[in-house]
């Protein structure tokens, strides 16, 4: 499977630390930045990664403080429904009620060891469809 992350200068540590651990479970990861704690435009990273997802990534991960901004940015995109996630629940639903291809972590309000949890279950979970169809497709 194939996933690009992104993240903010507030998220740089988490995203280190979410691509290595997907790395191991043998996820095909790329990395659009930023590299580096300096001060960075969120939505420069958002933009990447929604491309990217419309490009053919099955899905993307975006961390900033709050996930907030990444997510906003993100879904100014046709096609990309970013998802701000900050529990396992919330991960699930957003997967199974709202097909979204894209979680926003929130760095600032979450621990790794829960964004791990949090991306797991995200990945591992599918799209209901049924009566979810028509609502996404309004989106």
């Amino acid at each position: 499977m194939n996933i690009t992350i992104g993240s903010d200068h507030a998220g740089v540590e988490y995203k280190s630390e979410i691509t290595h651990f997907l790395e191991q479970k043998k996820y095909k990861i790329l990395d659009v930045g930023t590299y580096t704690k300096e001060s960075v435009d969120y939505p420069d990273y958002a933009h990447l990664v929604a491309q990217e997802v419309m490009a053919g990534s099955e899905f993307g991960i975006l961390i900033c403080g709050s996930g907030n901004g990444v997510s906003m940015a993100a879904n100014k995109h046709k096609g990309i429904r970013a998802a701000i996630c900050w529990n396992k629940e919330i991960a699930k639903l957003a997967r199974n009620h709202n097909n979204a291809n894209i979680i926003s972590l929130p760095a600032r309000f979450l621990k790794k060891s829960d964004a791990l949890k949090i991306i797991e279950t995200f990945l591992s979970e599918g799209f209901d469809g049924g009566r979810h169809i028509n609502r996404v497709n309004k989106i």
